[in-house]
Parts: C-alpha cells; sequence; structure tokens
C-alpha cells in the first residue's frame, strides 16, 4: 500500500513540474483573434461559419468579433449574441469627409480595440482574419514564423501599387511595401505600433482618387475599394515592418492547393463551383438565414461524387477543399439554429452526413506541413553569400521539353463561347500540347447564376468587364487582358511558358517554346498584318515606343515573367485606345466596321512596345481555314474567325453566335464535303480546302463526343432528349440535388437506358394498353364465374395486392436512396 502511495505522490509531482514547465513556456504566447463584422444579416452567418470553425480547429486563445453598428443599426439589429463581441463606433460613413467606405471600419475597429479592450492588455500574440473565413487547423505565430518585429501575412500579388508611384507618395519607405493581407500573424507590440497608422494611410489612399485606377491600384473596378489594403501594407511599411510572406497557408476555395502543402485557412472570397453547385457569398448579401430556422446554403454534392467525378488526384483535392467550406458554413448554422431554440429539423441524408464520424474525420484540426511553411522570397531577402549566382543568359531560352508551359485561353458565359471550348477541349486533347489547359472564363454574377457549361473546361472565373465599371462602355474584348490579369494575381502557376489562345481556334498540334524560339524578353506570335497603327499616328499617340510596335495577335508564347510585367499594360492600353475614339478610323486602326472593335489588339501591341517587347513573327503556326497553306508547313492552329467554304458548303461561325449546340442533344454544325470533293484545280486549291474541310469535321466531332459523354440517347432516335431532360432523369433516379459530371454517369452503377426504349416507346405503349384491357377482362371473368366465394376470395386478393404494393414501394426506395457520402 505503502508503495502504492510513493507511486501516486510521484506521479502528481511530476505532473505539477510538466504543468509549471507548460506554464513558463506559453506565459509569452497568450493569442488572441480578431475579425471585424458589420451589424448586417451579411456578416451573420459569415461569423457563424468562421466561429464554428474556430472552435472545430482548437484555436488556442479567446475570438473577439469588433462590431461596427451606428446607433440605428442597433436598434434592430439581432445577432448580439452570435459572437464574444466588442463593439466598435461605425465610421462606414467617415465622420470628417462623409464618404461611404464601410472597410476603414476594419482598421478603426482594431484601433478602439486596442485603446479600450481589457483583452488587449492581457495578450502577446494576435491573429487577425476576415469574417468570410473557414479556420481548418490552429494557427500559432511561432509555429509560422511570426517574431517580434517580423509579422507573417499571406500573399495579395495584385496590391501593384506597392511597385509603382502609389508607394512613393504614400510612405517613405516604399522599398518595404508588402503585398499582403488576409491572415495576419504579429506581436501585440507591432500591432500597437502599426494599428494607428494603418487607419491612417486606409484615410490616405482613400481620399487619393487620382490615384484610383487600375493600372496604378489592380483594382478592376478602379473605385478605390481596397484603399483599406493599400493602407495596411504602406502603414507597415511606414512604421518599418517586414513580413514574412507565406503563401501557402491561406488557400481560396476553387484553387487547387500545392502538392505537399496542407492549408490551415480558407477565404471563400471569390465564387467557386463543383461540377453543376456552386457558392458565391455575394448572392447571399441580404440573406438573413440565421435567423430562418432549418435555412442551409444549398446542398453540394458528396465527397463520394466528387471522387467518382474526378480522377485527377489534385483537382480532386481542390474540390474536396470547396465541399469542406461549404458544410462547415452549414454545421454551423445547423449548430446555431439548435442554440436559437429551433424546432429539431426533420432527418435528411444531408443532415445526417453533417453529423456523422465521416464528416468529423474529414475536418479534424489540420497539422501544418513542411511545405505550408516555405516562405515567400521578397525584394527584402538578401541572398546568402554562398548562393551560386544564376546566370540568367543560359536560362533565357527553353532547351527542352521539361520546359512547364500552360496555355490560356479567354471565353464569356454565353452558348458562342461554349461549343467554340467544346472544339478547343478536344482538340488540344489530340495535339499533344505539354502541361495544363484553363479557360478564364468572364460573368456577370447574373450570368453565373444561370450557367450550365461550368463543367466544359477546368476553368477560372473572372469578373466580367464587358459593360466598363467606370465608363459603361459596352466591350467584351477587353476581357481578355482583365482576365489573364485577374489569373495571374489569383493563380500560383509553376509554368515558365504561357501560351495565349482564341477560343475560336483548333489546335492541330504542339506549340511549344523551344520549338518556335521563344525566350525570355522574345515573345513568339503570329501576324497581323492589318495593325496598320503600328506605323501611324496611333501608335505615337499611346506608346512612348512607337518604333518596338509589332503588328501580332492570335497566337502567344511568353515567358512567365514577360506576362506579369506586361499583363497589366495590356488591359490598361486597351482601355486607352478604346477611349481614344477620335482615331477609330479605318485610315488610322485598319477596323473596317471604324468602331473600335479592335482595341484589344492595339492594346496588346501597345503595352508591348511600352515595355520593348520585341516579338519573333512566325508565319507557320497559325492559319485561317480559306487561305491557302505555304506548301510543306505543318500549321498548329487553326483560326476559323473568318467564314471559309468549300464549294456550295459554307461556314462562318457569326452564323451560329445565338444557337446552343452544347446543351442541344446531337446538335452539330452542317456536315462538310467528303475530301474527294476539294476543289483538284491545282494543288494549292487542294490543300486549302483539305485544310478546311478538316477544320469542320474537327468541330463537329468535338460536338458529337460531347453529346455522347453527356449520354444524349440514339442520335437515330425519333426524339432525342436535350440534355436539360436527360439531366432531370438522372436525378429522379439518383435524388441527388446537383447535376452530376459525365464521368460520374459513366462510373455510376445505374441502369442504363435502352436505345430500344426509345425506339419503339409507341409499340410499348400499345402493348401494356392492351395488356391491362385483356387482363382486367380475365379477372372479372374469374371474379363472375367464382360468386359463391367471391368475399373470402375478394379479401385475400386485397391483401395480396397490398402486399404487393407494399414492395414494389420499399424495391423503388432502395433505388432511389442516393450515393452514400
Amino acid at each position: 500500500m505503502k508503495t502504492i502511495l510513493t507511486i501516486i505522490v510521484l506521479l502528481l509531482c511530476l505532473m505539477n513540474v510538466g504543468s509549471g514547465e507548460e506554464a513558463a513556456t506559453t506565459s509569452n504566447r497568450r493569442i488572441h483573434t480578431l475579425f471585424s463584422v458589420e451589424c448586417q444579416d451579411y456578416f451573420d452567418w459569415q461569423t457563424v461559419g468562421l466561429v464554428h470553425s474556430f472552435k472545430k480547429a482548437r484555436q488556442p486563445g479567446p475570438i473577439t468579433r469588433l462590431l461596427s453598428c451606428t446607433d440605428e443599426d442597433k436598434k434592430n439589429y439581432r445577432g448580439m449574441d452570435l459572437a464574444p463581441t466588442f463593439e466598435v463606433p461605425s465610421m462606414s460613413r467617415h465622420p470628417k469627409t462623409g464618404d461611404w467606405y464601410p472597410a476603414i471600419n476594419k482598421p478603426a475597429g482594431v484601433v478602439h480595440w486596442l485603446k479600450h479592450s481589457k483583452d488587449a492588455q492581457n495578450v502577446d500574440w494576435v491573429v487577425i482574419l476576415d469574417a468570410d473565413m473557414i479556420i481548418r487547423g490552429p494557427i500559432l505565430p511561432w509555429e509560422i514564423g511570426a517574431e517580434k518585429g517580423r509579422p507573417v501575412a499571406a500573399y495579395y500579388g495584385y496590391l501593384m501599387g506597392c511597385d509603382n508611384i502609389l508607394a512613393k507618395l504614400h510612405t517613405k519607405n516604399p522599398e518595404l511595401c508588402d503585398k499582403v493581407g488576409g491572415l495576419l500573424a504579429m506581436h501585440i507590440d507591432d500591432l500597437r505600433a502599426l494599428a494607428p497608422m494603418w487607419l491612417s494611410k486606409t484615410e490616405e489612399v482613400r481620399a487619393d482618387t487620382a490615384h484610383w485606377s487600375t493600372n496604378i491600384t489592380g483594382d478592376i473596378y478602379g473605385k478605390g475599394w481596397i484603399s483599406e489594403m493599400y493602407g495596411y501594407s504602406f502603414g507597415a511599411a511606414e512604421v518599418g515592418l517586414r513580413h514574412k510572406i507565406n503563401d501557402n497557408l491561406m488557400i481560396y476555395p476553387g484553387y487547387i492547393p500545392r502538392e505537399g502543402v496542407e492549408p490551415i485557412l480558407m477565404h471563400y472570397g471569390l465564387p467557386f463551383s463543383v461540377g453543376n453547385w456552386s457558392f458565391s457569398k455575394l448572392e447571399h448579401h441580404e440573406d438573413g438565414l440565421v435567423y430562418e430556422c432549418g435555412r442551409l446554403f444549398p446542398e453540394p454534392p458528396y465527397p463520394r461524387e466528387v471522387t467518382a467525378m474526378e480522377a485527377n488526384e489534385h483537382k480532386r483535392r481542390g474540390l474536396l477543399l470547396n465541399l469542406e467550406c461549404i458544410n462547415t458554413l452549414n454545421q454551423g448554422l445547423v449548430i446555431q439554429d439548435a442554440a436559437f431554440g429551433c424546432p429539431k429539423p426533420k432527418w435528411s441524408k444531408y443532415l445526417s452526413f453533417l453529423k456523422s464520424k465521416n464528416f468529423a474525420e474529414m475536418t479534424r484540426p489540420k497539422g501544418l506541413t513542411p511545405q505550408s511553411l516555405q516562405i515567400m522570397e521578397t525584394h527584402h531577402e538578401q541572398p546568402k553569400v554562398d548562393e551560386p549566382k544564376i546566370d540568367e543568359r543560359k536560362i533565357d531560352e527553353p532547351s527542352n521539353a521539361n520546359t512547364k508551359i500552360h496555355t490560356l485561353f479567354s471565353t464569356e458565359c454565353i452558348p458562342y463561347f461554349d461549343w467554340q471550348t467544346v472544339g478547343m477541349m478536344h482538340s488540344f486533347k489530340l495535339s499533344g500540347q505539354p502541361g495544363n489547359i484553363t479557360r478564364l472564363l468572364s460573368c456577370t454574377e447574373e450570368d453565373l447564376k444561370k450557367y450550365k457549361g461550368h463543367d466544359l473546361a477546368p476553368t477560372h472565373y473572372v469578373p466580367s468587364m464587358s459593360r466598363h465599371p467606370l465608363t459603361g462602355d459596352w466591350y467584351p474584348a477587353i476581357n481578355k487582358p482583365a482576365a489573364v490579369l485577374h489569373w495571374l494575381n489569383h493563380v500560383e502557376t509553376d509554368a515558365e511558358y504561357i501560351v495565349i489562345l482564341d477560343a475560336d481556334m483548333i489546335m492541330r498540334g504542339p506549340i511549344t517554346p523551344w520549338e518556335f524560339k521563344a525566350a525570355r524578353g522574345k515573345p513568339v506570335s503570329t501576324p497581323y498584318d492589318y495593325l496598320i497603327g503600328c506605323d501611324n499616328e496611333l501608335a505615337k499617340l499611346h506608346t512612348s515606343h512607337p518604333e518596338a510596335c509589332d503588328k501580332v495577335g492570335g497566337v502567344i508564347i511568353m515567358h512567365i515573367d514577360d506576362l506579369r510585367k506586361f499583363a497589366l499594360l495590356w488591359l490598361h492600353k486597351t482601355e486607352e485606345v478604346r477611349a481614344d475614339t477620335a482615331h477609330y478610323g479605318k485610315n488610322i486602326t485598319g477596323d473596317i466596321y471604324e468602331s473600335g472593335w479592335i482595341s484589344e489588339m492595339y492594346g496588346y501591341s501597345f503595352g508591348a512596345a511600352e515595355l520593348k517587347l520585341h516579338h519573333v513573327i512566325n508565319n507557320d503556326i497559325m492559319i485561317y481555314p480559306g487561305y491557302v497553306p505555304a506548301p510543306g508547313v505543318n500549321y498548329r492552329v487553326f483560326h476559323y474567325g473568318l467564314d471559309f467554304s468549300v464549294g456550295n458548303w459554307s461556314f462562318d461561325k457569326a452564323n451560329w453566335r445565338t444557337i446552343d449546340l452544347v446543351n442541344k442533344c446531337w446538335a452539330k454544325f452542317p456536315d462538310p464535303p467528303d475530301p474527294s470533293e476539294a476543289d483538284q484545280t491545282n494543288e494549292d486549291y487542294k490543300q486549302r480546302d483539305l485544310l478546311s474541310i478538316e477544320c469542320g469535321r474537327t468541330l463537329n466531332e468535338a460536338l458529337r463526343l460531347h453529346h455522347e459523354k453527356r449520354r444524349c440517347g440514339d442520335p437515330n432516335s425519333l426524339a432525342p432528349p436535350d440534355l436539360e431532360t436527360v439531366n432531370d432523369q438522372f436525378e429522379e433516379i439518383d435524388h441527388v440535388k446537383s447535376n452530376v459530371t459525365s464521368e460520374t454517369v459513366e462510373d455510376s452503377s445505374l441502369p442504363e437506358e435502352s436505345s430500344q426504349t426509345f425506339l419503339h416507346f409507341r409499340f410499348w405503349m400499345i402493348f401494356l394498353w392492351v395488356s391491362s384491357v385483356v387482363g382486367f377482362g380475365i379477372v372479372m371473368m374469374v371474379i363472375l364465374k367464382g360468386r359463391k366465394g367471391q368475399k373470402k376470395r375478394g379479401k385475400g386478393l386485397k391483401t395480396r395486392r397490398r402486399s404487393s404494393h407494399t414492395g414494389f414501394w420499399e424495391v423503388n426506395e432502395l433505388d432511389r436512396t442516393p450515393l452514400q457520402a
């Protein structure tokens, strides 16, 4: 007994020693998490999601919501109990200038908290987040690399004002300006030094309306909305804070995490989708679903469906993160309903999934990986003395196929671009083009709600600039440079060279920088000789180096470093030329319509000239169908931007602008002639016609394969269903709210519709009708013959019918049960 007591005493002593050591090590590691919101329903559902994820992730320390409200707002506000809250006077309407800018509440709220909150006196480290975030794992400043004087932050690459006149105007230390935001982790002493400057610089940048333009700030709307972000970066530079920038800790749903990286924070500031299901926070700007019992966001697909629909491991991982984000939000809403005393919701498969051990395992707190902790190199970091210097001349020209390539093309949310996308994607797969391809899809929020073609290509979604946000000018072609700029600022790529194509192209072979001699500082493109503005006053008006203006376009092969420098100029020069209506004339631009429609092409040439990017102009990459090919040239791209014909057959893409060929089963273009019908007058005409026929056939083959993947049934049936009908049939069978992509359907075990059902539909209807009549007659005859035992037999028949009926519905209910997640 004494021995047992001795062991217990020793254990208690050891525990006390351990706890004392732990207290000692954590005495300077007190953390407080802050986020800023306003008194609106929009921020209330975000608050529920963030606070719920804070608890799930086991983030240490308290969390505080900085709530900015006017006295009038507070009278009707319902959400005081949603989170631990510190009330802050609203600065949405600036008390001195009257400027309406709610984003200023973030630095103003932090300043107020530091001055008036007792919590601010008992903390060592502060983590500052945005409300539209989901925490996936503990954010410990010292573990992610933060030090006193060296905060850690996420990368906001689009803050180009750090590199230009904006930083020189607003901080005496422009060289210290870091492009950061989103996730901020810093020592309390650093925050005390920074916060007043953060607020002051926000006011300063917001007042500087002369420098709100896109080419200076990177804000595509040019309305000063990101002044608060610049206020932070300029304020930090002003007090000498240099950040450790980490681009791996935080991810936007819709993006694919880098290999080996486990993000611990999701920022759902941009729209994202899984198959035909999509989510955009802006669609719920006025949504009071926090206060409506049982209301959730639209149910997404289940993880098992994503596993079936996406074979690529990395893309699948990105899709599963999308599901985790929305499911965590919905789980938070379910728990909040219970806290409000809402009636217990009816059972559903989705609610069961949210409460399951499976989902709990999927969303358990995530730990950091070595890759997650990698810090980006910035212009502040000095190279080590013993690091070998790289001779850039040796890496200018790609020498082999190990050089990474990424292909881009730009489209909009309309049927016209959907069939072009189908053709592009089909030809890309056949061409042997190295690397990945991305469709830059420019849509308004309203268009995106109705859009059906999300799964036509790997897609990066871009805010539409078809209607210019400042001038109101309708010019959809501007979406091309705007989309490229957006992709560069929001997507991390390891590609060294970017190939940019138009949607109305068919690839016939690989387009590689090593074959066509592209290099850093030497992009490759194809000739656009009609850009006569390069040789006249137009170039002199719009570029300081008119002698460097190249008449090029169509296919572009450019080093990623050149593209990063050039993309903003491309957009800016497009806006500039488009606004120069005085020089739309055909004699100046070469535009036969004199409408400024080719402003984007001049924007490209003038932007490149501004940087003195001299192109290698290659005539052997691209050909227009209908043109006579040069003998022996293996063209890599058809550009069917002009009408072309073979005999009595012709094709003009403009004739198909409003026709939905993608969502109508077996829709296609008129079949081109057989190659034997090519003009035999001479070899030039024959080769011209053969290329035209090849282009037409490739487009139709792409549409045929597309319809096959969508399970359109037999093309020879009397009435082939359209794709919407097919999708509805699958929904009835699967009992799943989200439409399943073609891969899911192919992999599923659902019974396949026989083509005979469609071919003989009327025959079977007649057969069933006749059988029913004959069967009814036989039953009546049996009843009339056996009148003496009518009661007994009737009862037995009734019983048998009931049991048969019950069995029928039991079987069908099993058949209709959706796949388990």
